[in-house]
């Protein structure tokens, strides 16, 4: 994929300087724009899993409330979630496709298996915005965040929890994402990027689903090979799977966790961070990707090509498409120092949240009330 980091910066923040020049309700023309349609829309949302808790707590309820919001309550979103099931997930696209919704925003279980669905629907003149994770197909935009980032971020991350004096010596378990997903390949580069050469890779696992249970045999077998004492640090894609490492090692007797890293700034990560058994999560801003989305997928289906254009600046690759539209939003590590500037301040958690009972003496100790 192309990567144009400073492009999704401008990308991020384009819907304030778009309202500030009076060129939101702006319809531009093209030779190839959809249909104007009105404020009775309809905008398919299909998700891929539950496991990860943002798609049900943040990015569905976010889309539904920008979409009602930008269309006046007339535009409505019609919701699937696929449980991690890319059969299941392809009779939910048929469907929408069947129900006529007007555009498609698809977060893929299985990036290559859906693509004959795209197919269908551009064939059925409905648009598809590959929405976080990067289908393939004749997908008309794509956002998400800088996968590659992602991984640069917790590598980099990782190697200061190790300390300066990080060396080969150090056996570092990876843990990485599920094969099917495009993204965890993209995180798994990033973070390879800063940790090759610099510490020896000693267990490595792409992990089905991205299940934490599959990430805790996952662990328990990596530390059977190395040794409980020999781990110097553990390379986690996201949180839930974090959750999982965090089971295996407290199984195997281990006291004094490594550094694990993790992604998405689940509250049990956060609570995690705070208590010192997880090193870092990656804080990615959901309500900006989500809103971002909506905006894009209610452009899109109105022919106002401007915003739609202005909102998907850069360009993307997948393994059938070039030159892909789309919205690159920044990430930022989130770290037990900066757990009230990130997760707090853009009201993703209340610290009545985080602090409950059992961290309460953790989150004194860090100024957290």
């Amino acid at each position: 994929m192309r990567r144009r980091i400073a492009i999704s910066v401008a990308a991020a923040t384009v819907s304030v300087t778009l309202a500030a020049c009076g060129v939101l309700n702006a319809a531009g023309s093209s030779d190839d724009a959809s249909p104007t349609k009105g404020s009775d829309i309809t905008v398919g949302l299909l998700l891929p899993e539950r496991a990860n808790t943002r798609y049900e707590n943040f990015d569905y309820p976010i889309i539904k409330r920008k979409v009602e919001s930008l269309t006046n309550n007339k535009g409505r979103v019609e919701y699937a979630n696929a449980d991690a099931s890319a059969e299941a997930q392809a009779g939910q696209m048929q469907k929408m496709i069947d129900d006529r919704v007007d555009v498609i925003l698809l977060d893929a279980v299985d990036a290559r298996a859906i693509a004959s669905g795209v197919k269908k629907a551009k064939e059925a003149g409905i648009p598809v915005i590959a929405y976080d994770r990067l289908a393939e197909g004749p997908i008309d935009a794509y956002i998400s965040f800088d996968n590659e980032l992602v991984g640069e971020v917790q590598g980099r991350t990782l190697l200061e929890a190790v300390g300066e004096d990080a060396s080969l010596s150090d056996k570092i378990v990876m843990m990485n994402g599920s094969p099917t997903d495009p993204n965890a390949k993209q995180f798994k580069a990033g973070a390879m990027s800063e940790l090759n050469g610099k510490v020896t890779i000693a267990q490595s696992f792409d992990t089905t689903d991205w299940k934490p249970e599959n990430a805790e045999a996952n662990m328990a077998e990596a530390i059977a090979k190395i040794g409980k004492g020999n781990i110097a640090a553990v390379y986690s894609a996201n949180d839930g799977m974090a959750g999982g490492i965090v089971k295996a090692l407290k199984a195997a007797g281990v006291t004094k966790l490594p550094p694990i890293t993790g992604q998405d700034a689940e509250l049990p990560a956060v609570q995690r961070i705070i208590s010192g058994e997880q090193y870092m999560s990656v804080y990615k801003s959901y309500p900006q990707e989500a809103e971002n989305a909506a905006e894009m997928a209610v452009a899109k289906v109105q022919g106002r090509d401007i915003q739609f254009a202005a909102l998907a600046r850069d360009k993307v690759d997948s393994p059938t498409d070039k030159g892909i539209p789309a919205q690159l939003v920044p990430v930022v590590a989130l770290t037990k120092e900066n757990i009230k500037d990130t997760v707090v301040a853009d009201d993703i958690y209340k610290l009545s949240d985080i602090c409950t009972a059992e961290y309460k003496a953790d989150c004194e100790a860090l100024n957290l009330n």
